[in-house]
């Protein structure tokens, strides 16, 4: 039974008995407690918690899941995945435990050509929570399973609850029996891998507080409306259906893993080692893949973090298995053909997706290729002094070469050794400080998610500011320091909660209103502008004059020059997302904005920095545009709909069934997007590209100026010609012409000075030399020469001096002041070093008396330090070194 058949068997079975059919959320978690979407019930939680009202009684799924935490066990293991799909099904308050069970046991039993999964009875066990009687005794005359196949187990097995005061409930566990052959008899209480986990009922029946751990909490009381929440690996019924050993084996995976074999030449099932590395490079690649499909980009933080660490294990694991070159343009293929059939956006969007593999693989095997010489060296120099791998080392790689500290960890445990961890961490912990330093958050946190339950079952949050930029209301609610209170006084920063409003809350790109929130004796500044959980419209404001309290009349007044320029921002965006469409090709696609009142940041996908001519064009289309005063046209309709008109879904965003499409032009420009914009193009003002750059192998960054803010930037930059024609004494026209001949003179005259300098310095030699005095069998000279312009200049000297002296046994030490601070050279003649001088201890004693540190080789070293009056003295020092 293939993987995508599975997929609609469990689609089909819950939706004949009632429940929605809701599409599988986006990896990217909209909890910001979650990077990723990491179980199926998670797009679900604001429903099952009472916080957001459920839509429907009961619903049913196939999620898209990502987990990292046990990302080690990839590969060793027949049931560890990065990637994985959930089965759901949900019931909001409606059925309950018998409900459950009977649709589980339903479902699994039926024969498959009748539509079920066809599983044996005998072969199935349950485990339930040790005092759950009542799952048991419903088990017992539901299905009809002996005593002996259901087990009882512990809180720490077969209870849920989030490890935060709310709902929770016992659960039951579904495992099925692989036999014999695969581990010991005695059921999932063994914890064997005989016993394959592949059903999860969780009963979400009591209130929980006090909770100190996962099997540490009080029950308050039973729920008034009981929850289902349940899940079925989609990856394990398939590889036992399939009759294969692993989830690596199935019909979705296998593909990436067989090709791997045959670009490495390398046969699967014939070694153990290499069998891991193919299977890391299957599960990884098809994780990269769906990663990828969701918007999810290669960089060194978050999510992005995650996403180039699969993929840089992949590249590993390639090279491990003795493939030097790139392979991703084959293996991601492979997983593309094998996984459009469930999910077509990976085909739609593959050209994207390619683009980001591609670049990262290029840009870590050059990355792989310098780092390994340096992980070498360290790891050879390690193993013949003893201990770990250092601290510094491993920083090194990770900050200036890519190495993610989790690749330099493995590398170091094929060569047996350990990583100074601590050290590591202390140096991340002093650089994550340092770019802190000067940075202040302007979010203040959100409160416990769980207190706007209540807020949210009066409805949701209306949002009046396309139309209104004033807008009556009555205060729902307000919170301060995330607790509910009924009045908040002056001074005070709350969350104000309003049945409707004008401020529009920060989304797709665009930064939150600025304005005021007012009424009968009170007036509140609005600082911040958030939706905190989906529906519901929060405004964190300071309470300027007056008194605010629950249920009073509020009016929401929008700053009208603020607003001005976000919708300025956010159509300009538009403009220059179409502008490089246009320029660059349908390829160049949004993958990020940022717009705010005067400016806008949109980043794209292409694997090279633009040309100033092309980067002209794009402004110049941009303000064509502009000119040609476009109509701006907004419309809500089914999201299919806006589709089959070629409305764009940017790349990771998520949309709900009714979506708002907004067209500049027609279909020259035609997005979804929730944010505000003018009425015409012409209301944009004005596009000024003020930067761009590269965020990553694939991807780019323009940044640019708009309305009144862009004009700002042109009229300074008109005033500095202004003031440069008028110093330089030409015209503007010429001025590229005159900077230029006045570089070159400025050149010139440097290549003189340093010309001269240089004489100087050799007019020196004779002298220095000439003063050599003998110390044994050596003649030394040691002597400070000034002030110079720098140690390459001390350095030149010495050199000099030495050469001076031709064959004879001479030994050169010059010390000098440069910049401040004492520089100490020494250079020694090949009859000196036989005869017992080193550069590198004679500049090491110098530089202790110095107050600093120094060495180098035997023929030439330096040293430095602090203290200049102390010159004198490193002299002497390095006449006594030499002395011994």
């Amino acid at each position: 039974m293939q993987t995508a058949d599975i997929r609609q068997r469990w689609l089909d079975f819950f939706a004949a008995r009632g429940h929605t059919v809701v599409p599988s959320a986006s990896l990217v978690s909209d909890d910001p407690t979650l990077l990723f979407t990491v179980a199926g019930m998670v797009p679900f939680v604001p429903y099952l918690t009472g916080v957001v009202p459920a839509p429907y009684p009961r619903a049913t799924s196939v999620q898209k899941c990502i987990r990292t935490n046990d990302i080690e066990e990839v590969g060793k293991t027949p049931r560890h995945g990065t990637f994985f799909q959930m089965n759901g099904n949900f019931s909001f308050g409606d059925y309950f435990k018998e409900g459950a069970i009977t649709f589980a046991w339903e479902l699994l039993t039926t024969p498959e050509a009748d539509g079920g999964y066809g599983f044996a009875p005998k072969d199935l066990w349950v485990t339930v929570y040790e005092d759950d009687d009542e799952a048991i005794e419903i088990w017992e005359r539901v299905a009809g399973l002996p005593p002996e196949r259901i087990q009882r187990l512990g809180k720490d097995t077969n209870y849920w609850h989030t490890g935060q005061p709310g709902p929770a409930g016992p659960c039951s566990e579904i495992f099925f029996d692989r036999g014999p052959a695969y581990g010991a008899d005695g059921g999932p209480a063994t914890d064997d891998d005989r016993y394959v986990e592949i059903w999860n009922l969780v009963f979400m029946q009591y209130l929980i507080d006090d909770v100190k751990s996962k099997t540490d909490f009080r029950i308050v009381k039973e729920l008034p409306k009981k929850n289902i929440d349940t899940g079925m690996g989609l990856e394990r019924v398939a590889f036992l259906k399939q009759g294969v050993d692993n989830m690596y084996e199935i019909d979705q995976v296998r593909p990436v893993l067989d090709r791997a074999a045959e670009i490495s030449g390398r046969r699967y099932g014939a070694d153990h080692e290499d069998d891991v590395r193919m299977r890391v490079i299957a599960d990884h690649v098809r994780s990269s893949l769906m990663l990828m499909s969701d918007g999810v980009t290669p960089s060194n933080e978050g999510r992005g973090y995650i996403l180039r660490r699969l993929l840089r294990r992949s590249i590993r694991a390639m090279r491990l298995l003795g493939v030097e070159g790139p392979s991703f343009r084959e293996l991601f293929a492979a997983s593309r053909d094998a996984m459009k059939a469930a999910y077509p956006e990976v085909e739609r969007d593959y050209a994207h997706i390619e683009r980001l593999a591609l670049g990262e693989e290029a840009t870590f095997l050059r990355t792989l290729e310098a780092g390994t010489e340096i992980l070498d060296v360290a790891v050879a120099k390690t193993k013949q002094t003893g201990g770990a791998l250092a601290g510094d080392t491993a920083f090194l790689l990770h900050d200036t070469y890519g190495f993610p500290i989790e690749l330099t960890l493995e590398i170091a445990e094929e060569a047996g050794l350990s990583v100074d961890r601590p050290a590591f961490d202390a140096l991340m912990s002093d650089q994550r400080s340092r770019a802190k330093a000067d940075a202040k958050s302007k979010k203040k946190v959100l409160a416990d998610l769980s207190v706007y339950g209540e807020f949210r079952a009066l409805g949701e949050t209306i949002f009046r500011g396309y139309t209104d930029l004033a807008t009556e209301s009555t205060v729902l609610g307000l919170l301060v320091d995330g607790r509910p209170v009924q009045v908040a006084t002056t001074g005070q920063t709350a969350e104000i909660i309003l049945a409707e409003t004008s401020l529009y809350a920060e989304s797709g790109g665009q930064a939150p209103d600025r304005g005021r929130i007012v009424g009968d004796g009170f007036e509140l500044e609005v600082l911040d502008v958030q939706k905190p959980v989906k529906g519901l419209i929060s405004h964190t404001v300071k309470v300027t004059r007056g008194e605010v309290g629950v249920g009073v009349a509020a009016t929401s007044l929008v700053d009208e020059d603020y607003r001005r320029g976000a919708t300025q921002a956010h159509s300009g965006t538009h403009l220059v997302h179409a502008a490089l469409r246009e320029v660059l090709g349908p390829s160049a696609h949004q993958s990020g904005s940022f717009n705010k009142a005067g400016y806008l940041r949109l980043d794209y996908g292409w694997n090279q920095a633009l040309s100033p001519e092309t980067r002209s064009e794009i402004e110049e289309v941009s303000n064509a545009a502009i000119r040609s005063n476009l109509q701006v046209v907004t419309r809500e309709m089914p999201l299919d709909e806006a589709k089959s008109l070629g409305a764009m879904a940017l790349f990771g965003e998520k949309y709900g069934d009714v979506v708002r499409v907004v067209d500049i032009g027609g279909p020259w420009s035609r997005e979804l997007c929730a944010g505000t914009h003018v009425s015409t193009s012409a209301e944009v003002g004005m596009i000024n590209i003020v930067g761009e750059s590269s965020v990553g192998a694939s991807n780019r960054r323009v940044e640019s100026l708009v309305g009144l803010d862009a004009f700002r930037q042109f009229a300074s930059e008109r005033a500095l010609v202004n003031e440069l024609t008028q110093n330089l004494k030409t015209r503007p026209d010429q001025l590229v012409e005159r900077v230029s001949e006045l570089a070159a003179s400025l050149k010139a005259a440097e290549r003189k000075i340093q010309a001269y300098e240089a004489k100087a310095l050799n007019d020196r030699v004779p002298a220095l030399a000439e003063r050599a005095t003998r110390v044994g069998d050596v003649l030394l000279v040691a002597e400070s020469v000034g002030t110079l312009g720098s140690g390459d200049e001390v350095r030149s000297l010495a050199t000099a001096v030495r050469a001076r002296l031709g064959d004879a046994a001479a030994v050169v030490a010059l010390a000098a002041e440069v910049g401040g601070k004492p520089v100490a050279i020494v250079a020694t003649s090949p009859a000196a070093r036989d005869a017992g001088a080193n550069a590198g201890a004679l500049a090491k004693a110098m530089a202790k008396t110095l107050g600093g540190g120094g060495g180098g080789k035997p023929d030439l070293a330096q040293g430095g330090g602090n203290d200049v009056s102390a010159i004198p003295a490193a002299l002497e020092a390095a006449r006594a070194e030499l002395g011994r």
